[in-house]
């Protein structure tokens, strides 16, 4: 505690020595309960706030289980605004890079109670990574660590004789009051709290902890430079990496670092020129990653950095040649890592969260997988290029088909195209970025839906659970799919999408989702004369 602080910071040093046995941590945080009959309104961003049920709307004679036991319907809650609605902590998820201040506010008297975390150096896999916010308890939690729709890939796994030591936080706990509310509005608490958490961002790293495990300022080390993108099929010119993620963490793979749960990892975005600076980083030795909205794929700077006290490194210019064989013919999506521009159905009228009526959010509804029966019955998703529209016609996530036995089948997608001249001494390939998988298979096949083998299976991949926590992305996956111009034909062809598993307790879980799909020609054919590229229209990287 501070003098004049209205709060408390919190912070822990995990510590593991060489001697001791192995030890898997999949989660820690720390855990505030607040007082029921006073903290009964949750804000977590602008257009994340609401009253909340009371924790006794979850017991057994006020609701009802749904698939899992962290959701229920509320069918007798003590206040019935509240009824028929869907509770589920999931819901309230956030990404690392938007999970900065959230917390209660109890309207008598007007009290306001946040967790402010001004840093993401001590979180785990990257600024996408999602975490647990606040939810019925009244509960917040300051999360530190947790597998959340990443699955096994972020349990902290340590082996016989490895020692491992890091610290989580510090965070802030701030509390803060108006002298009145006669209108019972949160915004001025909410205002105040996020003014409080860019007051902290700024003051970090902190100069009050005593502990030599955490650097202050001068101990640290900066790294800026710009990052670039060629890709002679958009542009002649290297292009700016407008917007692009740019981080250092634990060296490692491209892309390594979104499943890293041992080190720490230090973010920022890049302006629209694509320069982009780090500051505050401690010491060690780290790789730098990058993605650029727009580009599938990852970046690593080959060279390994290392951060001493007081270093300033200037890497320049770096350049991004992202997977690219031929020109585009066709595209599904955008290659963001997420699935939210495509089709998110409305909810079932009786699995409703009334916050997420009518919002951005609309993925975090519960029970949208069971949509997709509803929608398609009979016969999986068909997509034709050309005239269908992916914001309408692509289902956020191959998920199972409930059948009618209340049993789960498998189910194949279908992309219809066309191509008016094929070179058959031509190779050409198929780019699918996934947004997550969760005990899924997916399974290419052209032209023959019983092709076996399939041309392309990525095994079984993913435990994100994604689907069944109301994500639209986790853990990314691409794949760079060569397609035999043997298979292809002057005309019609179907490209086959199958995902198969449907044969555990929680088979309506198994799926994934989609990024972003391309087919691309040839490097070097006349094959691509004469097909039009079609659903391009919602994405330019050049934006």
């Amino acid at each position: 505690m501070l003098r004049n602080s209205s709060g408390f910071y919190s912070y822990a040093i995990y510590d593991h020595l060489k001697e001791w046995p192995p030890f898997n941590l999949p989660q820690t945080r720390i855990v505030f309960k607040l007082r029921k009959e006073k903290f009964q309104y949750m804000a977590i961003a602008d257009n994340r706030q609401r009253y909340m049920p009371l924790p006794d709307d979850r017991l057994q004679e006020r609701s009802k289980v749904l698939d899992v036991p962290e959701a229920v319907l509320l069918v007798n809650p003590i206040e019935p605004e509240f009824k028929g609605e869907v509770d589920d902590k999931y819901e309230y998820s956030s990404e690392n890079q938007n999970l900065r201040v959230h917390g209660w506010i109890c309207m008598d008297p007007p009290v306001g109670f946040w967790q402010i975390t001004p840093s993401d150096e001590f979180r785990s896999g990257g600024p996408l990574k999602q975490n647990l916010t606040s939810h019925v308890g009244p509960t917040c939690l300051a999360m530190f660590l947790s597998a959340h729709y990443s699955g096994e890939d972020l349990v902290l796994k340590l082996k016989p004789d490895e020692p491992w030591k890091k610290v989580f936080g510090p965070v802030f706990i701030y509390l803060n009051s108006v002298t009145s509310n006669a209108n019972d509005d949160p915004s001025p608490l909410w205002e105040d709290a996020k003014s409080q958490m860019m007051t902290e961002v700024q003051k970090w790293p902190y100069d009050f902890p005593a502990s030599i495990e955490f650097p202050p300022s001068d101990q640290r080390g900066n790294v800026s430079g710009r990052i670039q993108v060629r890709d002679r099929y958009v542009s002649e010119d290297c292009i700016p990496g407008k917007g692009a993620y740019v981080g250092l963490a634990p060296p490692g793979d491209a892309g390594s670092f979104q499943r890293d749960c041992k080190g720490y990892q230090f973010w920022t975005r890049a302006d629209e020129h694509g320069y982009y600076s780090i500051k505050n980083i401690r010491e060690g030795q780290y790789n730098l990653y990058a993605w650029v909205p727009g580009f599938i794929g990852d970046y690593r700077y080959d060279a390994a950095i290392t951060i001493t006290a007081g270093c300033d490194i200037d890497v320049g210019e770096l350049v991004y040649e992202p997977p690219r064989d031929g020109p585009t013919l066709w595209e599904i999506g955008i290659p963001d890592r997420s699935a939210a521009e495509f089709y998110v159905p409305d909810p079932n009228p009786n699995y409703i969260n009334k916050l997420y009526v009518n919002h951005p959010d609309r993925f975090r509804q519960y029970g949208l997988w069971e949509r997709y029966a509803d929608l398609y019955p009979d016969q999986d998703l068909i997509y034709t290029i050309g005239t269908s529209d992916y914001a309408k016609d692509w289902f956020f996530a191959q998920v199972t088909r409930k059948k009618d036995d209340d049993t789960y089948e498998g189910t194949t997608w279908q992309i219809k195209f066309q191509l008016d001249n094929v070179n058959q001494s031509g190779t050409f390939k198929l780019q699918i970025s996934l947004a997550t998988a969760n005990i899924a298979e997916l399974q290419i096949r052209i032209n023959d839906p019983k092709a076996d083998p399939p041309l392309f299976t990525t095994g079984v991949i993913g435990k994100d659970n994604t689907i069944l926590r109301h994500g639209i992305h986790g853990l990314y996956w691409l794949y760079s799919i060569g397609i035999p111009a043997t298979l292809l034909v002057e005309g019609n062809n179907t490209l086959f999408l199958t995902q198969p598993i449907s044969n555990s307790p929680l088979a309506a879980f198994h799926g994934l989702m989609y990024d972003y799909i391309r087919l691309e020609g040839p490097p070097s054919s006349t094959s691509t004369r004469g097909v039009k590229p079609a659903n391009m229209a919602p994405h330019t990287p050049l934006d």
